[in-house]
């Protein structure tokens, strides 16, 4: 089968692509389109052998309940064996729009497309190009997601053609959709209302129109016998190619966490064909700038909640082009639509969920900060030497001093010993050490006892700041280099890089001790 794509606008609907495209569906076809949640999959809707072709296009199986999409309210009507109370508000209220009803169907709805159930799911899309070709197609609709069943939910043509193509007639290309997650679902048979999957409108809006809304608490699993009430409820769903985990929790901890992950498995990790790993990150616009390692791919802002539904599924695509192994995502809590949010990534990663809590505990330090008096020689050394360790935890590693009047580049003879051992010395500018420099998380390590002591009196601050040389049990301060020669410059940067190979097998064996437990 050859896949027919149109593009069409929704400001100038092409009337004769629409009735080829209602031709279609009224002989049985399938049309994709585009809907203001994802591109749905279209059929005649009381055409069980077109169910059939729909459950076999997407290979979907045939007990996942199709939703009948309508272009007026008044044709719900011929579809359902009874109205409850507040249909009417409800729809009033939401229709046209991302909410799904459930229904008892009348005889009219064939079995096929309900998937062997008693209830009908029905919704009014809010997107012309849908209700148009809804009309053309005879006014009853049936259209799951446009995708492979089980992978990430089509947000644009391009992403049905990736699975669909020569499987399906037509695709209508509408461009880019609006809201970018299915539609909320409210089972209107159970008293009060249940919402069975979470979406735009969200449970504090229906409660404003008709009082009590419940939300299903039962997570069917992939093995559960029980006939799934509305779709996404059963099988795994949005999943992208690789293995995905959800990391819950603080988002500056998630963060942490993520950091941590990632490294371990930069680092050390390698699958069994020896190859190392491809980490993808789901990262926010305000955290993007805030990792190290792996593809990190922002989903939106969390200032914008939609521009993270918009952005969902098109990032879990880009991740299987990018061909990584795992992804580790951010969390999202606080929103009214962060229950549709994490519904979607929980039902991508699998269920895969880690309390960024459980990873944070098992790092002592977090930060690291060599000080110095000028934070142009000694620090900075010691701040990139570090760096060039194989750490078994994830560190900011940075260095300061006790009197920076102003931003001063590296000591010349310092740059000069670094660049002859093929040290980084780019971007380094001297920063003033201050209050904000002290956390419980971070490990401050000076360069002479008596910087530690002058920190200790100006700021009361004596956790988890010690002299160098004695958190690492050597004799010798790490005294200033200041008008020496570059043999001294050199000697002293070989006692230095010392130093840090005592320092990183020191940390390397307090976080292996800690993260055997978590093991």
């Amino acid at each position: 089968m050859k896949t027919r794509i149109e593009k069409i606008d929704r400001t100038a609907i092409d009337r004769t692509v629409i009735e080829e495209a209602g031709k279609i569906l009224k002989e049985g076809g399938l049309v994709a389109f585009p809907t203001e949640t994802v591109y749905g999959l279209g059929a005649n809707a009381l055409d069980e052998e077109a169910a059939k072709k729909t459950y076999a296009a997407k290979g979907r199986p045939s007990d996942n309940p199709l939703i009948v999409h309508i272009a007026e309210k008044e044709a719900l009507y011929d579809i359902i064996e009874e109205i409850p109370e507040d249909t009417a508000k409800i729809a009033d209220r939401f229709w046209p729009g991302p909410l799904t009803m459930i229904f008892r169907k009348s005889e009219k709805v064939p079995y096929g497309t309900t998937g062997g159930l008693d209830t009908v799911a029905v919704r009014m899309p809010d997107d012309e190009i849908a209700r148009e070709l809804i009309r053309a197609g005879g006014g009853y609709v049936s259209a799951p997601s446009a995708n492979t069943s089980g992978r990430p939910s089509p947000t644009m043509a391009q992403h049905v053609a990736e699975d669909l193509d020569g499987k399906i007639d037509m695709i209508l290309d509408g461009g880019s959709v609006n809201i970018g997650v299915e539609s909320t679902i409210l089972d209107m048979t159970s008293v009060p209302p249940v919402i069975l999957r979470p979406g735009a409108v969200t449970k504090e809006m229906l409660e404003e129109v008709v009082g009590e809304v419940d939300i299903d608490k039962t997570i069917l699993s992939d093995d559960s016998t029980q006939i799934p009430k509305a779709p996404g409820m059963k099988y795994r769903h949005y999943a992208p190619k690789a293995q995905m985990v959800l990391i819950e929790g603080d988002p500056f901890d998630a963060v942490r966490a993520i950091k941590q992950l990632t490294y371990d498995k930069v680092k050390f990790g390698k699958k069994e064909n020896g190859e190392p790993y491809r980490i993808g990150i789901i990262a926010t616009a305000e955290t993007m700038k805030d990792y190290t390692y792996g593809i990190v791919k922002s989903i939106g802002s969390r200032e914008n909640r939609k521009t993270i539904t918009k952005n969902l599924y098109g990032v879990l695509r880009e991740f299987d082009e990018e061909n990584v192994d795992i992804i580790y995502s951010e969390a999202f809590s606080g929103e009214e639509i962060d229950a549709a949010i994490m519904n979607r990534l929980a039902k991508a990663a699998g269920h895969k969920i880690i309390p960024a809590s459980e990873i944070v505990k098992l790092q002592p330090y977090r930060r690291i900060i060599f000080v110095s008096k000028d934070d142009n020689c000694r620090g900075p050394m010691a701040e990139r030497i570090l760096q060039t360790e194989v750490l078994f935890q994830e560190y900011d590693i940075e260095s300061r001093g006790i009197a920076v009047l102003f931003p001063e580049p590296l000591n010349p003879a310092a740059e000069e010993t670094m660049r002859r051992h093929g040290v980084n010395t780019e971007n380094h500018e001297a920063l003033a050490f201050d209050e904000t420099a002290i956390s419980p998380e971070t490990l401050i390590l000076t360069m002479e006892k008596a910087q530690k002591w002058k920190i200790v009196n100006e700021y009361g601050f004596d956790s988890n700041i010690y002299a160098l040389n004695e958190y690492i049990n050597m004799p010798d301060e790490v005294e200033s280099m200041y008008g020496k020669s570059l043999e001294e410059y050199e000697t002293a940067y070989n006692n230095l890089e010392q130093y840090m190979k005592i320092l990183a097998d020191k940390l390397n064996r307090e976080a292996r001790e800690i993260w055997a437990e978590y093991m």
